[in-house]
């Protein structure tokens, strides 16, 4: 949005990531080929940018994101005037693109894909020639992100209105602001896990995070009342308590809020909540298979869950014989490292293989956990 108002307001407090470094250095580069690695948001966020500016261009990534389909996007962008082509298999990246200023118009989008591809069509509608009116069909998902994209472009200077299945955004200018970013509730959620592990009382202080969040994450708050963790906003920040009862069996709808599912899954499992878990939809197109993912490393710790139907994860209760070292595998996955990493809480010691797919978005998590009291080893 900062550069879409010509980049002449100033954004403070940025996330220390690879999703942001690699998009702030192509907003920023001279290059016409843009490799973002495993950075999914930047893919689609760029992809869209790209196609609205004149110039040729090809994104590109690592070999999982290639892997990761990007379909739905190019069309609904090729649908208002786009030239955006495949460079190996199709409907995946890499792209060659050639940007020019873009109609705009009427874009038909099934409400259930990820919510990336809508807000990169959002961010760049008030600059397409006719604006962009997005109808979403079915069962829409992810709407807090929805949200929170319209929100922060309203404070951008972009009025936008949504009535029941249509996003209309007339063309206008970003106005150029100074912004500070809140800082990220998905991070969070791993330090709510550790303070629920803890045995007996825990306080954790986390700094940054508003009370009136645009953010949909910030639910975990809610989610983590059900296994004992109580928040209360000051002066410094949001405290954690370790303070409450914990319930025996937990139901709950991630369709909103798909990037706290591994960290919630684990610490029930610890916790010994059995739980029937829906909305789990997105976790298939993620760095990895994410439901697969939980399956087989919660295994290792003696946890035999299922899948019962698509998009679902469920645990009976039904234990079986713990590895004697699990090693957890990451699937170059930085949840999958950052979710696992709390349960030594629980047991002593955990192993995480390729500790340091973090750095896609809490490259600081194993400076943090050692500044607060964990030992890590390399082995």
């Amino acid at each position: 949005m900062n550069a879409l108002a010509n980049g002449g307001g100033r954004v403070s407090n940025l996330a220390k990531c690879d999703d942001t470094d690699v998009l702030v250095a192509a907003l920023s580069a001279d290059d016409s080929v843009f490799d973002i690695g495993a950075a999914g948001t930047a893919m689609r966020f760029l992809s869209a940018f790209l196609a609205n500016r004149e110039g040729e261009w090809v994104t590109t990534g690592s070999t999982r994101m290639k892997e990761r389909p990007i379909r739905i996007l190019v069309d609904a962008l090729n649908s208002v005037g786009a030239d955006v082509s495949y460079l190996e298999k199709d409907g995946f990246p890499p792209l060659k693109i050639s940007g020019k200023p873009l109609d705009g118009g009427v874009i038909e989008l099934d409400g259930g894909v990820s919510s990336q591809y809508i807000s990169a069509l959002l961010m760049i509608a008030p600059v397409m020639k006719n604006g962009l009116v997005l109808r979403l069909t079915g069962n829409i998902i992810s709407k807090p992100y929805i949200k929170m994209t319209l929100s922060l472009m309203r404070q951008f200077g972009i009025e936008s209105s949504w009535t029941g299945n249509e996003i209309k955004v007339e063309k206008q200018d970003y106005k150029p602001i100074d912004f500070m970013v809140e800082s990220d509730w998905s991070a969070s959620s791993y330090w709510f896990q550790i303070c629920a592990l803890a045995e007996g009382s825990a306080e954790i202080l986390l700094p940054g995070l508003f009370c009136d969040s645009v953010q949909g994450d910030s639910a975990v708050v809610n989610i983590f009342e059900n296994l004992g963790v109580s928040s209360v906003f000051e002066k410094d920040g949001l405290l954690l308590k370790r303070d409450r009862k914990v319930v025996k069996f937990l139901e709950y709808d991630f369709v909103e809020q798909p990037d706290l599912a591994q960290t919630v899954v684990a610490a029930c499992c610890a916790l010994g909540v059995t739980f029937n878990f829906e909305g789990l939809q997105s976790l298939k197109i993620k760095e990895t298979d994410r439901i697969v993912a939980l399956i087989a490393e919660l295994r290792k710790f003696g946890y035999v869950l299922f899948e019962p139907k698509e998009g679902a994860l469920a645990w009976s209760g039904e234990r079986c014989e713990a590895d004697d070292k699990p090693v957890v595998m990451t699937y170059k996955d930085h949840r999958m490292a950052m979710a696992f990493a709390p349960l030594a809480v629980k047991f002593g010691e955990v192993r995480i293989d390729d500790p340091a797919v973090v750095s896609k978005s809490y490259p600081e998590y194993w400076t943090h956990l050692k500044d607060f009291g964990f030992d890590l080893t390399e082995v």
